[in-house]
């Protein structure tokens, strides 16, 4: 086990999670207003807002297991800075736009590239020890709160000077750590710690995520994460269009009170956890975090009734605290559940789930939005994150820790 972390596998790390922050959020401000100039009302407006989001989850899903898979064959460094090339691509196709299907096609591109967040956590894996692993995926999480944080409010900020700007500003800072971490990132796992070989159908992301439920350890935990991330990503994929048709608000307001999120993010990694660590286990912290979740779910849903603001916000901060709780201790309760070199497999098969879900939430969450009630949305969310609740609490007896 490493007893020290290379100050430049640190870095390039804690860059590349800030990027990712940063890629999921920049570019809801503007989506909305990227979207009207080729839609023709506002329902259709919405659905293509949650069908973008949609596919970027969908394309995600079918990439994260197989960068895992490759990055436990031949090395975290290729496949993180590849990808990172790849997202840059992404922006720069998305910020060109000039039809609807460039738009999705800018989203795919950028998606498949964006498994490589699977990687990220088996890099981490490699350089932590076991015992802090679950502290560091917490920092990783603040990290990713800043990236959050600051996303919206660069897009909403950059938007002033075309919606498009600040897609190429994501790809120029993406294509710059790409040749940072060419230079300096080095290589986390051991040739001797590598897998001897990629077998075919760990390209299949359905058959990764088979292979995945086969470990019965984490198999329940799964679960519960799935029904959690279904309304988190719708909450994420119509959050712009319900803050423009409850609130009539404009680009930059939309993006600094998204920044709620990762605001709370950084404040729960360096005050909230460490104390919560001292005293709680990992199990115990994520049923506080998703407490927390359908707290904010309520909140969000009653704001849709009234159009009164301040119980929105409230809401945000219920959610984005549950929220920033719940991912560091899951993430630590997966890592330990398995052995070394299982780790890229694992954390992207659960990326994998994640991203699944994330696709499908959206896709319900504003065929609720749309054809029901503004506040249907939130309302699926109290509802699974209780349901997914009771299934960790019953089913945590299985998970096994290393």
């Amino acid at each position: 086990m490493k007893t020290s972390i290379n100050k430049h596998a640190l870095t390039f790390g804690f860059i590349l999670v800030f990027l990712t922050g940063m890629g999921l959020t920049i570019v809801i401000p503007v989506l909305p207003f990227l979207v009207k100039s080729y839609t023709s009302n506002p329902s259709a407006q919405a659905t293509a807002v949650t069908l973008l989001s949609s596919i970027y989850a969908l394309s995600v899903f079918l990439a994260a297991p197989v960068l895992g898979a490759l990055s436990d064959r031949y090395g975290r460094r290729p496949v993180l800075i590849i990808s990172l090339l790849g997202s840059a691509l992404g922006y720069f196709v998305f910020g060109l736009g000039g039809a609807l299907w460039v738009l999705f096609l800018g989203r795919i591109i950028e998606g498949l590239t964006g498994g490589e967040i699977s990687a990220i956590f088996a890099y981490f894996a490699d350089i932590t020890p076991s015992n802090e692993r679950t502290k560091y995926f917490g920092w990783i999480s603040a990290v990713v709160g800043v990236g959050t944080t600051l996303g919206p409010t660069i897009g909403g900020v950059l938007a002033n000077f075309g919606n498009s700007v600040p897609m190429y500003a994501g790809a120029v800072i993406t294509l710059f750590n790409a040749i940072y971490g060419y230079f300096f990132m080095p290589e986390s796992l051991e040739k001797s710690r590598r897998s001897s070989s990629i077998s075919p159908k760990y390209l299949n992301p359905f058959i990764q995520l088979s292979n995945v439920f086969s470990f019965k350890f984490v198999k329940w935990l799964m679960i519960a994460g799935f029904l959690i991330w279904i309304p988190n990503g719708s909450l994420q994929a119509i959050f712009s269009q319900f803050s423009i048709d409850t609130f009539a608000w404009r680009a930059l307001l939309v993006g600094l009170v998204f920044s709620i999120i990762g605001v709370l993010d950084i404040f729960s990694q360096a005050i909230i956890m460490p104390r919560l660590l001292k005293y709680l286990s990992d199990k115990k912290i994520a049923l506080l975090g998703m407490i927390s979740e359908m707290i904010g779910f309520s909140f969000i849903a009653v704001s849709a009734f009234n159009a009164y603001y301040p119980v929105f916000i409230v809401g945000m901060i219920f959610f984005g605290l549950g929220d920033s709780i719940f991912g560091p201790a899951f993430n630590g309760m997966l890592s330990k559940s398995v052995d070394l070199n299982e780790q890229g497999r694992i954390l992207g098969g659960s990326q994998s789930i994640q991203s699944l879900a994330r696709f499908i939430g959206p896709i319900i969450g504003g065929q609720l939005y749309g054809r029901v009630s503004h506040s249907t949305p939130a309302i699926m969310g109290v509802i699974l994150i209780g349901v997914a609740a009771l299934v960790f609490s019953k089913q945590h007896r299985w998970i096994r820790y290393k």
